[in-house]
């Protein structure tokens, strides 16, 4: 069920029959999806179901046990997570993992290393190619955080910010990479209504630029800003298309509010029943 994500397609990234087990717990069963290059697909479902686990696979932090993958028309497989950037795929994390002892700034210039150019040896000599580098990825992180409009938090630490503006941050480094497909796991926790609406514009003007997968728990959010969505229950995919025929889809509405549900509680605008109702069944799920 779901996109039939062939990998033997070029262009965007393409799961094909995705399994992972780990002992005697199955965590994805055939998934199969895809996200074209330019598009937003949200992925969704109650916690448990497998998302944060599928973008495990994708960052190579978790090896598939059976299925493939394919991105930008390549098989992708054995995936050095180190070398994430340089394919160009970035990743935000459910929190903010942000590094505690290195100011703002050099939180997003640590996002932005493939665009460096002068080597080690140039570095410890301190060469003038190495400053060069140096003061190059100092302008391209400081326009992303300017464009984030949280530029004035440039030299003080992650921790003395508030929550939201962590968040920001987190994402400036992901998006200083330019990178072809990003991974965005869960960006909305613990932001209010004003913020998720922010996020909710930013996430649709990447539309066209870059591939872009949201896994999140607003619902609304993703119905608002995604192109196509995906729903995972029990690492299985359940439902496949437009947001407004995912809202209706009567196997959704099951698996997050039960059979009495309607479509509009699942598709609610911010703050409504698609946050409470949805939100609220997916932490009680073990």
């Amino acid at each position: 069920m779901g996109v039939e994500g062939d990998p033997r397609r070029g262009g965007g990234f393409a799961a094909h029959e995705l399994c992972v087990r780990f002992g005697g717990i199955t965590a994805l069963q055939d998934v199969s999806l895809e996200v074209s290059a330019g598009e937003v697909l949200g992925v969704i479902g109650p916690n448990g179901a497998g998302k944060t686990t599928l973008f495990n696979v994708i960052c190579g932090f978790v090896q598939p046990t059976s299925g493939a993958m394919r991105w930008r028309g390549e098989p992708l497989a054995n995936v050095r997570t180190n070398r994430l950037a340089r394919l160009g795929i970035a990743r935000t994390l459910q929190g903010v993992g942000l590094f505690a002892g290195l100011s703002v700034l050099e939180n997003v210039m640590t996002g932005a290393q493939r665009f460096r150019r002068a080597g080690v040896a140039s570095a410890l000599l301190g060469l003038p190619r190495s400053d060069r580098d140096e003061r190059a990825l100092r302008e391209r992180s400081l326009r992303m955080l300017r464009e984030l409009g949280v530029e004035d938090a440039a030299e003080r630490l992650p921790s003395t910010l508030p929550y939201p503006v962590q968040k920001r941050v987190a994402l400036a480094r992901a998006l200083v990479a330019e990178p072809e497909l990003l991974l965005l796991d869960e960006p909305a926790g613990g932001l209010g209504a004003e913020d998720v609406r922010e996020l909710g514009e930013r996430i649709a003007a990447l539309r066209g630029s870059m591939a872009v997968m949201l896994v999140e728990h607003r619902v609304d959010l993703v119905m608002s800003a995604c192109d196509r969505v995906v729903v995972l229950d029990f690492g299985r995919v359940i439902a496949e298309g437009e947001p407004a025929a995912v809202a209706r889809d009567e196997r959704v509405l099951e698996a997050y509010l039960g059979r009495d549900a309607d479509a509009t509680s699942v598709g609610g605008g911010v703050g409504g029943a698609g946050v409470g109702g949805a939100g609220a069944h997916a932490q009680e799920r073990p």
